[in-house]
C-alpha cells in the first residue's frame, strides 16, 4: 500500500510539472507594433497596453463591439496602428495622406540643420509635412513659423496646427498636432509621436499656431 501511494504521488508530480511551466511561459506579454503588449490570460479590458502602460480603451471597445467590427476589418494597417498610438477611434484616422507621410518618415533620425531623410530637425520636418500634406509653405525656423501663425489655445487645436515649445529659451521646438492631444515632431529620438500631456511637453508648451495657405 505504501508503494502504491508513492507511485500515485510521483505520477501526479510528473503530470503537473509541465502544466505549471506552460502556464508560466504563456503569462509573458506578447509585444508587437510600437511596444504595444498583449498579455495572455488577461481580460480584454486589461490586455492592450501602450508605452505608458495605459489601456487603449477605445480600441478594445471597438474590437468587442459587433456594430463596428466590420468597419474596423476594412481599415488599413496604418489606420489601426495610428489609432492605437493616438488612443482614438479607427475612423478618426481619416487623412491617409497625412498618416502615410508620417509612416514614411517615422524614426528618421534628428539632425540639427538637417532637411532630408539622412537627418532632419524639427522645423524642417514641420515645413516638409505642411508642404507635402497641406500645400502650405512655412518659414524655415521654429521662431519664424511662430511669428507668421495665428496663435491657438491648446483646447482649440485642430489637425494640422503647429505646436510650439520653449525647450532651450524662446520658441525653440515645433511639431504638428494630430488630434486627441498628440503631435508628431522630429525630436532627439527622431521623428516620433508624443502627447502634449507628457510631463516634459506639458511644461514646455507655449501655444498652437495655425498656418494659412499661400
Amino acid at each position: 500500500m505504501k508503494y502504491l501511494f508513492f507511485i500515485v504521488v510521483s505520477v501526479e508530480v510528473f503530470l503537473l510539472a509541465p502544466v505549471s511551466a506552460t502556464a508560466q511561459a504563456t503569462s509573458k506579454p506578447i509585444k508587437f507594433i510600437n511596444d504595444i503588449e498583449v498579455v495572455p490570460g488577461k481580460s480584454s479590458g486589461e490586455n492592450f497596453t501602450s508605452k505608458e502602460n495605459k489601456p487603449s480603451e477605445r480600441i478594445i471597445t471597438e474590437v468587442n463591439n459587433p456594430s463596428v467590427a466590420n468597419s474596423i476589418e476594412q481599415c488599413s494597417a496604418i489606420q489601426f496602428k495610428y489609432a492605437l498610438l493616438l488612443d482614438t477611434n479607427v475612423e478618426a484616422i481619416a487623412n491617409m495622406k497625412l498618416y502615410s507621410f508620417i509612416e514614411s518618415w517615422m524614426d528618421t533620425r534628428y539632425r540639427y540643420g538637417g532637411t532630408n531623410r539622412e537627418g532632419i530637425d524639427c522645423s524642417a520636418f514641420a515645413d516638409t509635412l505642411m508642404n507635402n500634406v497641406y500645400g502650405i509653405n512655412v518659414p524655415r525656423t521654429a521662431q519664424e513659423q511662430y511669428d507668421v501663425c495665428k496663435k491657438i489655445n491648446k483646447n482649440d487645436l485642430a489637425e494640422g496646427d503647429l505646436v510650439f515649445f520653449n525647450t532651450r529659451g524662446g520658441v525653440s521646438h515645433v511639431g504638428i498636432y494630430l488630434g486627441n492631444g498628440y503631435f508628431v515632431h522630429s525630436s532627439i529620438r527622431g521623428v516620433t509621436i508624443n502627447s502634449l500631456n507628457d510631463d516634459y511637453y506639458h511644461r514646455k508648451f507655449i501655444c498652437g499656431g495655425r498656418a494659412f495657405s499661400n
